[in-house]
């Protein structure tokens, strides 16, 4: 489409920690100090903990959109109130694209290495990499992830499990009880823990998407995760009551909502909402007095883009929202916890318009999607799809507490791998 067809709302960068243009185009990947991990920055002491979260799809026009929508013109996201801010470069090590896919960018986090797409920790030879969710164990911290995705989808079975595809999901939930064993497990897909034929707290071939039915070959995994000290809970008044300890929560058959175009029974309606599960794993892995290290994924961002679904997009970071003030709140009362928010990839190739823009000139006709409300204005914006694919834009990363600072300009993805590891792979 030609450069000149579109007027764009300007989008937004947070700029309390802006690194100067020579930083951005020289310093790529620094190397860390030794002693990173009881470095002072910005809120002082020594990391313990990390809370890493993950807008799956998400990057800066996905983050201005809601901004507009939740917080109004001159309003911020909690998400972009973090000191820190910086951006990541996505692209994989596939010889078939430059764009990367989920499972790619989240074993860069996870290995610090680069590898094709549909990889779960593993390199570009389908050699297993040392896992970050793995090693936090061994170094005596508590681990756990969160996700509306299923829990053994690509982006947190990078950090605790390693196989050439990341459609194995059944292998992925079996090396989480045999393996990295995290000790909190909470999100959707309860049909990869089960047999085929062996429907668990949510019944096969529901009516909303009569496909999905239990599909696992490694036997009854929730029996053995319960035979491994895990508490296994289905719905959000189980999981209010659980206590404290090891902890399986499956609330969905598949993802935690159903991925559709607009009107064509498209539902965001997670049994049990992105925050609460947060606040949950947070209450159990806080009781470390080594540090824990928690992985929270809003999956709707992406799934909702993939179908150009502006309405459930902004649902979806709504509820990243919710989800990033709880870390934010526990931040603050644990000084000692990293706190990091950025998107794995691009998706849609999203651009945030005015609403009388209507020029579509170029060979191939983009997306319309709106309008949307700006809060507190009579004002409104247009959402414009460019694709249904991923994108190779780089995402923005924004950071809180110890070592936050090092997140300040622009990196490869595999530099999240390189600050975590010195927070997680200390046994202090």
């Amino acid at each position: 489409m030609g450069s000149s067809r579109k007027r764009l709302l300007r989008l937004l960068v947070p700029t309390t920690t802006v690194a100067t243009a020579a930083v951005v185009g020289t310093v790529l990947n620094p190397v860390l100090p030794a002693n990173a991990a009881t470095s002072h920055h910005h809120d002082g002491g020594r990391a313990r903990s990390v809370i890493f979260i993950n807008g799956d799809g998400m990057s800066a026009a996905h983050r201005e959109a809601a901004r507009l929508h939740l917080a109004g013109l001159d309003g911020r996201l909690a998400m972009d109130k973090l000191p820190v801010s910086g951006q990541l470069s996505t692209s994989p090590h596939d010889p078939k694209t430059a764009v990367t896919d989920s499972a790619a960018a989240a074993t860069a986090w996870a290995t610090g290495t680069k590898t094709y797409n549909g990889a779960i920790s593993v390199d570009v030879k389908g050699k297993p990499l040392p896992i970050l969710g793995r090693q936090a164990k061994e170094a005596g911290k508590s681990t756990g992830l969160v996700t509306t995705s299923q829990v053994t989808d690509a982006s947190p079975a990078a950090w605790f499990s390693q196989t050439a595809d990341r459609d194995s999901q059944d292998e992925i939930a079996r090396q989480y009880l045999a393996v990295s064993k995290p000790d909190v497990i909470l999100g959707g897909g309860e049909d990869w823990w089960l047999p085929a034929g062996t429907p668990g707290a949510w019944p096969d071939k529901p009516a909303e998407d009569p496909d999905e039915a239990s599909k696992g070959t490694k036997g009854n995994l929730i029996d053995k995760a319960k035979r491994a000290g895990y508490q296994y809970v289905s719905s959000a008044k189980q999981l209010a009551q659980a206590k404290r300890g090891k902890l399986l929560g499956l609330f969905s058959n598949e993802e935690m909502f159903q991925q559709r175009p607009e009107g064509q029974g498209d539902v965001y309606a997670p049994a049990v909402d992105l925050a609460t599960m947060t606040k949950k794993a947070l209450d159990t892995l806080s009781t470390n007095k080594k540090g824990f290290f928690l992985f929270v994924e809003e999956e709707g961002v992406d799934e909702f883009a993939h179908e150009n679904n502006g309405t459930r997009v902004l649902q979806a970071m709504a509820s990243l929202e919710k989800a990033v003030k709880v870390a934010r709140a526990y931040v603050a009362a644990h000084p000692d916890t990293l706190l990091v928010i950025t998107g794995d990839h691009d998706c849609g190739g999203l651009t945030v318009e005015d609403t009388d823009d209507t020029d579509e000139s170029g060979s191939d006709l983009s997306t319309e999607d709106g309008p949307f409300k700006i809060h507190g204005s009579n004002l409104t914006f247009m959402m414009d799809w460019t694709t249904t694919g991923h994108t190779g834009v780089d995402v923005p990363v924004t950071a809180e507490g110890p070592l936050s600072a090092l997140f300040t300009g622009k990196h490869p993805n595999t530099y999240v791998h390189t600050v975590l590891s010195k927070v997680l792979t200390s046994r202090h």
